[in-house]
């Protein structure tokens, strides 16, 4: 058993008791990383997004302007706990206070591994008591060990109580020089304002598909995984914003995919429906194909989507071929589909494409009185491959055509007849019968058009 171990090519096997390998975390044959923690970013430089707040952060690192309370703030997998962690080696590390620490000291290391022991890390979920408060905050007065600050990184801080809030105020408004407080919260509203106007407090925005893709493309290239840019695509519309998501959701890809992205096994795991289909079914109504739009339908039902969220990509696709007729240069490739989005542009027509939003949006809203979802679904798509906009009428347009009022070269002029002055009574009662003809003439108009419509 030994002997046959042994034969492994692992540089870092260490045979152990009876032969069998030593499992250690350090050791890439008996553990794997997920790409999560793989693949945080030791720097900022590093970092997919947040411009805003790694400008700040950078310049306040090289004029050595600090503060002494920082509080990160967004949703889940954006990057709250990195930049933190990140910012407490540049304020540690060896080489001095700076937006680029070394990564190679111990201080950065000690940090990168977690066991720094002047980085105090508190999870406030697990800790939200006033005792455990007060024992913290008992050690603030000591100096740090070997560091140059001692750096409390609170995660999750609006768990803790409200005398835990309370009995730190003091010491967040005044703490000694060698103490930097950092805070993560996913919900920032739930923080007393007293502990808000005590801290600089940065916004992280979510990461829009186009930073995902871009960073799940460079990782997998890392990993030399093959890929589809489509099958990114769809894990970058499914992570929401967040970082932490997609590369957990591209973990669950490689392994489903046997160690492969590819786009329809990717969709097949996701259970979500290829932005393709959407604008396929827009193709089928506008070319009147009802056999080829039932088609579709039936396709996409093998998915057993949830025909809800289906109306809010073709709302959404319908948005995004209204921008590009309105105003051609504002589509932009964020969802990936571009070129899908500007040859419906050029397909069908605006007025349709306002009659199909409208139909959808109506449709959505009385889908759950429908039987079941689908028939309410494919009724929603019928409507849209019988009704089609109609010009005005003739009558109802009051636009005169151009020069109707001009009179032919060389018309006798006409005599202007001087006529009696009507009393002022008799002029008001014929200027309100104007106005109630008028008024009465326009609501016939529009009680004309919506039946009509």
């Amino acid at each position: 058993m030994a002997s046959g171990v042994s034969n492994l090519q692992c540089e870092y096997y260490t045979p152990g008791v009876l032969g069998i390998a030593n499992s250690s975390p350090y050791n890439p044959c008996m553990s794997y990383q997920v790409l999560a923690r793989k693949y945080r970013p030791a720097v900022f430089k590093e970092l997919e997004g947040q411009e805003h707040v790694l400008q700040a952060l950078i310049n306040a690192l090289d004029n050595e302007r600090l503060h002494h309370a920082y509080l990160f703030t967004g949703t889940r997998g954006v990057g709250k706990t990195t930049i933190a962690r990140i910012l407490a080696r540049c304020l540690n590390c060896e080489t001095g206070i700076t937006s680029k620490p070394c990564g190679v000291c111990s201080t950065c290391v000690e940090i990168s591994e977690g066991r720094s022991i002047d980085l105090i890390e508190v999870d406030a979920a697990s800790r939200t008591g006033v005792d455990d408060m007060r024992e913290l905050l008992d050690n603030v007065q000591y100096m740090p060990s070997v560091s140059r600050f001692k750096i409390y990184l609170i995660d999750e801080v609006h768990m803790l109580s409200r005398s835990s809030f309370n009995a730190m105020l003091k010491t967040l408004e005044e703490p000694p020089e060698h103490v930097k407080f950092l805070f993560a919260t996913t919900d920032p509203k739930k923080l007393p304002i007293t502990v808000l106007s005590r801290c600089l407090q940065f916004n992280l925005k979510n990461l829009s598909p186009e930073q995902i893709v871009k960073y799940l493309a460079a990782v997998l290239d890392l990993e030399a995984i093959a890929y589809d840019e489509s099958a990114l695509w769809q894990l970058g519309l499914a992570a929401d914003g967040s970082m932490r998501d997609a590369l957990s959701l591209t973990d669950q890809a490689i392994s489903f995919g046997s160690s492969e992205v590819r786009e329809e096994p990717v969709g097949e795991m996701l259970g979500s429906i290829d932005a393709k289909l959407v604008f396929q079914l827009l193709a089928d109504i506008t070319s009147a194909n009802g056999q080829r739009l039932l088609e579709t339908v039936a396709q996409l039902s093998d998915f057993a989507p949830d025909y809800a969220a289906l109306l809010d990509d073709i709302l959404a696709a319908l948005h995004r071929i209204a921008i590009a007729q309105a105003v051609p240069g504002a589509v932009d490739n964020s969802q990936g589909d571009e070129q899908q989005v500007l040859q419906a542009a050029e397909r069908i027509p605006s007025e349709q494409v306002q009659l199909f939003y409208q139909i959808a949006l109506i449709g959505k809203r009385d889908l759950p009185l429908a039987p079941d979802q689908q028939s309410g679904f494919e009724m929603v798509l019928l409507r849209m491959l019988v009704f089609s906009p109609d010009p005005l009428p003739e009558a109802l347009s009051h636009t005169p055509p151009a020069g109707a009022g001009a009179k032919p070269k060389g018309a006798p002029r006409e005599v202007k007849r001087t006529e009696k002055k009507a009393p002022v009574k008799e002029k008001k009662a014929q200027k309100n019968k104007e106005i109630i003809a008028e008024s009465e003439g326009k609501n016939l108009t529009m009680i004309f058009l919506f039946e009509k419509s």
